[in-house]
């Protein structure tokens, strides 16, 4: 029997806790959501820059209410938690922001998550003054909601071209006082920096997974709560798909069909009955 979302988000927040990191894969459609879920994930969530490539767009292009469907549509995909990306709430006021969360609570989502980035690239981030009344706005909305969501507070600094730790430290101790559940820098690298992080809080954090980031198992070793994916899943599968039309249009050749194959029969597997 599936879970209620009072369930759902009970479960989502106790998988920060265990012994290893909660590796959440974030997909960005239902497809992906469900081949996910077929190879084990515990958890999900969106992506924004993933769920705007899929509409030809870019990331920060997308509206309320497009995200909120999108969320929807992830919920009904799965019986697993689902954490939305919900940018910087799509408003700079504070209480609009909280508007967008409520808006939120009434989905199924598990969490959901609040940046400080601005979308402005000559101011990128908001004053911490601003940024933890955001968050309070927002954790509020999550807390009080007919189901309560997990909140993930993010400090974006390291994303745009502020690599200033201290900063990001007291930052992210801000939002877990104004009521944060899961904090997280996307844009650390350095287990160094990870590690101080970690220690710095009380909640659990949440590392973005790239190229350049430690493994998962060095992240457990310092105590890391969640890895998560970003956008990473959907431009592999922009990559992919691009390789095999390049081969097509460049070459004349279809080398790429042994994917496609394999593909087709992963989504036999997943989508059939």
């Amino acid at each position: 029997m599936a879970m209620t979302p009072t369930g759902l988000a009970a479960r989502f927040l106790a998988l920060h806790h265990g012994p290893t990191p909660l590796l959440l894969a974030n997909a960005w459609d239902a497809g992906s959501a469900r081949l996910f879920a077929s190879m084990g994930f515990l958890a999900l969530a969106t992506t924004s820059s993933g769920y705007a490539a899929s509409l030809g767009r870019l990331d920060g292009q997308l509206t309320r209410d497009e995200t909120l469907v999108h969320a929807a549509e992830l919920v009904q995909a799965t019986e697993l938690p689902v954490s939305a990306d919900l940018e910087n709430g799509f408003a700079d006021e504070a209480s609009a922001v909280g508007r967008t969360f409520e808006l939120a609570a009434h989905i199924g989502l598990a969490g959901a998550s609040i940046e400080d980035f601005t979308g402005d690239t000559e101011s990128p981030i908001y004053g911490i003054e601003a940024a933890t009344e955001r968050v309070r706005a927002a954790a509020e909305a999550c807390h009080r909601g007919p189901a309560p969501l997990v909140l993930t507070g993010r400090a974006e600094n390291f994303l745009h071209g502020r690599p200033d730790l201290a900063d990001t430290i007291r930052r992210l101790q801000a939002y877990q006082e104004a009521g944060a559940d899961v904090l997280y820098a996307p844009g650390l690298t350095r287990l160094a920096d990870i590690r101080s992080v970690v220690t710095s809080v009380d909640r659990p954090v949440n590392v973005l997974a790239t190229a350049q980031t430690p493994e998962v198992s060095a992240l457990a070793a310092i105590g890391v709560g969640r890895v998560s994916v970003g956008g990473s899943f959907a431009f592999a599968a922009v990559d992919a798909a691009a390789a095999a039309a390049r081969e097509f249009f460049e070459q004349g050749t279809y080398q790429y069909t042994a994917h496609s194959k394999t593909g087709q029969g992963i989504a036999s597997r997943v989508f059939g009955p």
